[in-house]
């Protein structure tokens, strides 16, 4: 048992309260010889083990103690042998006891207040006889209330304070610490003061040191005349005073006494506060129960804000000096022991500031990787995120900065320049069907400034001074990146503007008066302007900096010899602003209409005043209106961009009468028709719907597009209903649903063949795709969340009051939707003559035919919709036409027959695709008539195309048609490029280190399964211009998508029939066939990630160069001009959404990862031997260190190339499969060696804790709650997490055998475990105490008790009882 020496002398200083004789001080080892001999001796009675005594048996045993302390003091017995003689009347012989504390205590306070009693007490605490932190509480709420009274007694109780407050000993589990647990927190009242109940032995330790140093703190406050004062505490509560005899006393001495004991109480909390276990207390309080430990930081801030007004504090300013740093060093932990092994030294030395970061491996840059995969992989279109893009870039971009323990410079400068690199590289596009510059415009000019202005506030309203000092120096620093601020041809004249801006502004000496309006600038005085003038402009707009931003250095190149745009001539900055006509109330004349749709708005006024036109002009106005917001202020207005934004979304549902349905009354609707069919038919086109998606109103937008389909599609159109083109110029009731179904459909994968929902080894893609039932449990859960006073995901509609809406509520849209996943799972069912659907399919054919019939006739075939069975065909009269397919609308008079509501026609179009499919392979129509009729159905009714799409990919999964050949007679020939585009595909995929063979057999004519052989005709069909591009933004997706999922080698023919079709489009149809071989050829997979890390280390070499590029130039590339440009990162982006083997390609990345730490360790272990002849100089060979940064790199790399393939789905494999089957099994290297290498095994294990620990922060978050914006939650990172930390535990148990080195394995807990209590303190709370308990003590057993101590101080109020007994 550990001895403390008693405190209290024999002679002490007060000789007017305690006139002590001088004795000799028996040491305390004789309580071994004499203290066990006597309490053997006592009998304790039958009810000594009772965790508490009756009334009468305390009152009997203090009866007993004090005779027998009186007997002793008779005898002249030594204090031990004193408390020897009281602890011998105990009924209990386990020690500490309460209740010997308690009557010691009691007739201390103040029967018998004499200094033997003292002594006594003293002797009893010393030797354990009671717990010394149950005798101070019993004390504290009898002398500190008192001491004003009674000096002495309270200089006595601080001599006490300052020896046993520094040795809280441990108790072992039994009654008897159950008993004292009980007994302090009745004597200090810990569960009602600090509302906590069920108190364990750890809990009450470290609330009795903060409580301890609260009264401390109380009590000189009011000495001193500076009460605290607070809502759980009154001044002189519970005050009492004592009657003890003070006759010898002066009053003189007595208030000297008490300032002397008021400056001992302040040496006392600075001796606590300076202690490491009182540290580690006040930290769990802090980490785990921060409202209660914000009663001492209050205590703390009253004493720093009167400090300065009051002369006692400043007499002691430097003992309360030290008390704060204490304070601040156990808040922060900065008193704390480190762990100085190789996995501390590793684990530090990827910090972005350590020059090793950018000297090495990928460069400095690599450590910010994330953020181009991310940007670059948020330009893909085909897939819309639900999510703003500023959410998720937030959060990644907070978790990078922790990671890399980067400064507010390096963090917004690396946002700067991942953005600027993203639009460098599609400055000159290849040209396709989608242009995406203006969604890479909106990413730097409006994403990234709504990111950093997130990240700046953080949880506050405010910005951080430093945070805006950090955003001002990165954006400085921009001026060195010369080549990344050139700007795009578009944007040329809207940076000449911002330059000029500045110009003037300077000019005018700062006086922004008159540079409102660019056509008042004198031309002599414009600027040449760069990408860094539009982003300090957007920075300004957002309040993030101010104009002083005008006055930097170098900002300002004044020069006469602009740039000119070669679309929009420099002299548009002379002519007048049209929104200035318009806000003075100009009218929407055609002239004006064409300048503000080209001109972006600069004002949120401005944009009120379009909406309120929108909504109440006249049909000519709200067209106009309309149109205007989906211009340039939607494309290029990027200061305001996200009003637009939100105006645009409120306006797709426009309000309703008070006594409307949630779902809408068609004929509300169809008074804003115009309106409606306006917005909808300008954000068909272009990048609109992408910068939706970026703004994350998916859900939004699918919302307000249910109703309008729903009330649309359910009015018949007018009998003078003529079809339209698909520009949108003429609003009807088909015009606006097909414009309103399409839309909806290309916000999610409505054709999902079934293929994707068995081929995948955990049932469904690499890559979740969105549904219509996601998209709208994501708008419930908004509108939620913003109902419980949140901002909803992306904070724009916060103001907007909505329903919750589901699909139920929209009977033909829902009866629609299970239509069309029938027809996506099965085959259709026939259909009897008589019933409505198979009159309205009769309709339809009779149309198309009869278009048909019209082209001369040369012999005739059946098609008609009647019989039953699987398909619909049977006889009639059909000519085959030997016309072209031209394109052209069917005739009037057989359009204007059918005037039926939009879903009938829906609902019959399956049948009458069956029955003209089925017709064809057997015959009875012509292909060209096929191709035909298809697309007379789709001029006449556009919204047919998402059927036809469903039917088709449906078909073509299933494989039971047969192969036509595509011969040039009756289906289109790719001959002519087929093998030159299969060349091409070959060589792009070489550059970038993809070998594959031919796709398609050579000497066999070309062949494709009947549906796709139709759907690849239809498309060919459509025209090229823009009134076409909304329906190629159905198909197109859904063509190729089937194309790559068809089991016959399709692209290579498409591709070919496209690439004669759409000339210009050639180096974009080249793109798109090179990611067909990833479908299923997993050595393609496994060459392309290959190349992708080798790349990104600048290890594969370059043909042209002696240096590779490497980072993220040799990643995603510099340029996207051409497909000579193309890069292996770029290229894992567009494909990554078509791998759909799990398990492998989780596996791949995987061991890329360690196989890359591998090769580093040897190079570090060759380098550092001397046995490489290549490596003369030391400068030349790399350090640990060097290898260690490689490392992490390469696990960045790995972790975000998972993450932006398959999310929480590819992470949960890694967590759950592929590393426990690598850790399980024998490495490979080392079996074949026959030796391991030490270091390898460090670096292995290194790079596995990284690549796991990055892979959940980067789909997750690194904070306890920000998975919210995720695709998953915090609960799902929790399990993962806890299950891997079992895992860990059964094998440091000894009930699992692992394969690999010991090293790899214990470098691999030691440094996951660190990562997460480094930079995810967050994730330990959700981790059950009993695990955290198992893996601390395995961490100790590899003397890792640092980490263990760590763990289990952030593992909530749950785990302060292990740590407690760590430290006691």
């Amino acid at each position: 048992m550990h001895q403390v020496q008693p405190i209290l002398p024999n002679s002490y200083f007060l000789p007017s309260f305690f006139p002590f004789g001088k004795k000799k001080t028996e040491p305390t080892v004789l309580i071994q010889r004499i203290t066990l001999p006597f309490l053997a001796m006592a009998t304790p009675p039958p009810f000594s083990d009772s965790p508490t005594i009756s009334a009468g048996d305390a009152a009997d045993l203090e009866r007993r103690v004090m005779a027998a302390v009186k007997a002793s003091e008779l005898r002249g017995d030594p204090p031990l042998l004193r408390a020897v003689e009281a602890a011998r009347c105990c009924f209990s012989s386990e020690f500490p006891n309460a209740d010997l504390a308690v009557v010691l205590v009691s007739n201390l306070c103040f029967e018998w207040n004499t200094p033997d009693m003292w002594k006594l007490v003293d002797q009893v605490m010393a030797n354990r006889l009671v717990y010394p932190p149950h005798a101070l509480a019993l004390l504290s709420s009898r002398v500190i209330s008192n001491r004003k009274s009674q000096p002495e007694a309270y200089r006595l109780y601080l001599e006490l304070m300052r020896s046993y407050s520094l040795s809280l000993p441990l108790l072992t589990s039994g009654p008897s610490r159950n008993k004292i647990i009980k007994a302090m927190d009745e004597a200090l009242q810990l569960s009602s003061k600090y509302g906590i109940e069920n108190l364990d032995f750890g809990l009450v330790i470290v609330l009795f040191v903060l409580n301890t140093i609260t009264n401390l703190i109380d009590s000189t406050l009011e000495d001193f005349g500076l009460p605290f004062i607070s809502k759980d505490r009154n001044v002189n509560e519970s005050s009492q005073l004592m009657d003890i005899d003070v006759k010898n006393g002066s009053s003189e001495k007595k208030n000297e006494l008490r300032r002397n004991n008021s400056l001992l109480a302040l040496e006392i909390m600075e001796n606590m506060s300076s202690n490491k276990k009182i540290q580690i207390s006040l930290r769990l309080m802090h980490l785990n129960m921060p409202e209660q430990f914000d009663g001492l930081l209050n205590r703390l801030r009253f004493i720093e804000s009167h400090k300065s007004t009051s002369k006692i504090l400043l007499s002691s300013n430097q003992i309360l000096e030290r008390i704060f740093l204490n304070m601040q060093n156990a808040i922060n932990g900065q008193n704390e022991s480190k762990r100085r092994g190789v996995l501390e030294i590793l684990t530090r030395t990827g910090s972005v500031h350590s020059p090793l970061s950018f000297s090495n491996g990928a460069g400095k840059s690599g450590s910010w990787i994330s953020i181009d995969i991310f940007l670059e992989n948020a330009m893909d279109g085909k897939t819309l995120c639900p999510i703003a893009s500023f959410e998720i870039l937030t959060q990644l971009t907070r978790t990078l900065q922790v990671v890399n323990q980067a400064s507010w410079q390096e963090t917004f400068q690396a946002l700067w320049i991942s953005a600027l690199r993203l639009v460098q590289r599609d400055r000159e596009p290849i040209e396709g069907p989608m242009p995406k510059t203006d969604s890479r415009l909106c990413m730097l000019l409006a994403i990234i400034p709504l990111c950093i202005a997130k990240l700046l506030k953080g949880e506050k309203d405010e910005i951080e001074p430093s945070g805006r000092q950090g955003l001002v120096s990165s954006l400085q620093s921009l001026s060195q990146f010369s080549t990344l601020l050139i700007p795009p041809n578009s944007v040329i004249n809207a940076a000449n503007n911002a330059a000029t801006k500045a110009a003037n502004f300077v000019k005018n000496g700062g006086n922004n008066s008159s540079n409102n309006n660019v056509g008042t600038m004198n031309r002599n005085d414009k600027s040449v302007g760069s990408l860094l003038h539009l982003v300090v402009d957007g920075c300004i707009a957002r309040d993030l900096i101010d104009t002083s931003a005008y006055f930097w250095p170098g900002y300002i190149n004044t020069n006469s010899n602009l740039p000119n745009n070669k679309d929009n001539n420099s002299s548009m900055l002379m002519q007048d602003n049209p929104w200035s006509n318009f806000m003075q109330g100009a009218p929407l004349t055609g002239s004006l209409q064409s300048a503000l749709i080209s001109t972006p708005a600069t004002s949120v006024g401005e944009l009120e005043k379009l909406n309120h036109l929108a909504l109440n002009g006249s049909d000519e106005e709200r067209a106009a209106s309309s149109k205007i917001l989906c211009g340039a202020s939607l494309t290029r207005g990027w200061n305001i961009q996200e009003h637009v934004v939100r105006i645009l979304v409120k306006l797709l549902s426009p309000p309703l009468p008070m006594d409307s349905p949630v779902n809408g009354a068609p004929n509300h609707y169809l008074t804003h028709m115009h309106m409606l069919n306006a917005i909808l038919s300008s954000l068909s086109y272009g990048d609109a719907i992408h910068i939706l998606s970026l703004y994350g109103v998916i859900p939004e937008v699918a919302a307000a597009l249910m109703p309008l389909c729903e009330a649309f599609g359910s009015s018949p159109p007018p009998p003078s209903y003529k079809p339209s083109n698909s520009t949108g110029e003429d609003a009807s009731v088909h015009s606006v649903f097909s414009f309103a179904f399409l839309f909806l459909l290309r916000l999610y994968k409505f054709y999902a063949p079934a293929q994707e929902h068995c081929v995948s080894g955990r049932g469904g893609p690499v890559r979740q795709e969105l549904t219509l039932d996601y998209l709208l449990l994501m708008y419930n859960s908004r509108l939620n969340t913003r109902t419980a006073g949140a901002g909803g995901s992306t904070g724009l509609f916060a103001d907007s009051p909505r329903q919750q809406i589901y699909i139920d509520s929209f009977p033909k849209l829902r009866a629609w939707y299970c239509q069309n996943q029938a027809c996506v799972a099965s085959v259709l069912s026939g259909l009897s003559n008589p019933s409505p659907v198979h009159q309205t399919a009769n309709k339809i054919l009779n149309m198309i035919c009869r278009r048909m019939n019209k082209g001369g006739s040369t012999g005739t075939s059946g098609v008609t919709s009647s019989g039953t069975g699987t398909g619909v065909t049977g006889t009639t009269s059909v000519s085959s036409t030997s016309s072209s397919v031209s394109g052209s609308s069917c005739s009037e008079e057989g359009m204007q027959r059918i005037l039926l509501p939009a879903w009938e026609v829906l609902e019959a179009v399956p049948f009458v695709l069956e029955a003209v499919l089925s017709a064809c392979a057997y015959g009875r129509l012509s292909s060209r008539d096929l191709t035909t009729g298809l697309r007379d159905l789709v001029d006449f009714f556009p919204a047919s195309l998402a059927t036809i799409v469903s039917y088709f990919s449906a078909e073509i999964t299933r494989g039971i048609w047969k192969n036509v050949s595509m011969n040039g007679t009756d289906w289109p020939s790719p001959a002519a490029a087929l093998h030159s585009v299969e060349s091409e595909v070959k060589e792009v995929l070489a550059r970038v280190g993809v070998h594959i063979k031919n796709c398609y057999p050579r000497g066999m004519p070309p062949m494709l399964p009947l549906p796709m052989a139709a759907l690849v005709s239809l498309t060919i069909t459509f025209k090229m211009d823009k009134s076409s591009e909304y329906t190629r933004g159905v198909v197109g997706q859904a063509l190729e998508n089937c194309a790559v999922g068809c089991g016959w080698p399709s692209m290579p023919i498409i591709g070919a029939l496209w690439t004669q079709k759409a000339r210009k489009w050639h180096d974009f149809i080249i793109l798109s066939c090179t990611r067909s071989p990833f479908v299923r050829d997993k050595g393609a997979i496994a060459q392309l990630t290959q190349s992708c890390f080798d790349s990104f280390l600048g290890t594969n070499g370059h043909p042209t160069n002696g240096s590779a590029p490497r980072g993220v130039v040799g990643l995603l590339g510099e340029s996207l001009s051409n497909n000579k440009d193309l890069r292996p990162g770029f290229l894992y982006l567009r494909t990554c959404r078509t791998f759909h083997d799990t398990h492998f390609l989780s596996e791949v990345l995987f061991k890329l990862v360690i196989e890359s730490a591998r090769k580093l360790a040897d190079e570090w272990s060759l380098s550092s031997s001397g046995n490489n002849h290549n490596v003369n100089l030391k400068s030349g060979r790399i350090s640990l260190a060097t290898a260690a940064c490689s490392v992490r790199q390469v696990a960045i790399l790995g972790a975000s190339l998972i993450c932006v393939a398959g999310r929480g789905l590819l992470v949960q494999v890694l967590f759950e499969e592929t590393v426990p089957t690598v850790l399980l099994s024998a490495s490979e290297q080392n079996s074949k060696s026959g030796n391991s290498n030490p270091v390898r095994n460090i670096l292995e294990g290194y790079s596995m804790s990284y690549l796991m620990f990055l892979c959940s922060a980067l789909v997750w978050g690194i904070g306890p709650n920000s998975a919210q914006y995720t695709f998953g939650s915090s609960e799902r990172r929790a399990r993962l997490v806890e299950r891997y930390m079992e895992f860990i535990n059964e094998v440091l148990e000894g009930n699992v055998v692992l394969g690999c080195e010991p090293a790899t394995w214990q470098a691999h807990v030691s440094c996951f475990v660190g990562l997460v209590v480094r930079f995810a303190p967050g994730w330990v709370k959700s981790i059950k105490t009993g695990v955290l308990r198992k893996l601390a003590r395995g961490l100790r057993g590899w003397h890792e008790c640092q980490l263990a101590l760590e763990l289990l101080e952030l593992g909530g109020p749950g785990a302060i009882e292990a740590v407690v007994e760590s430290l006691f």
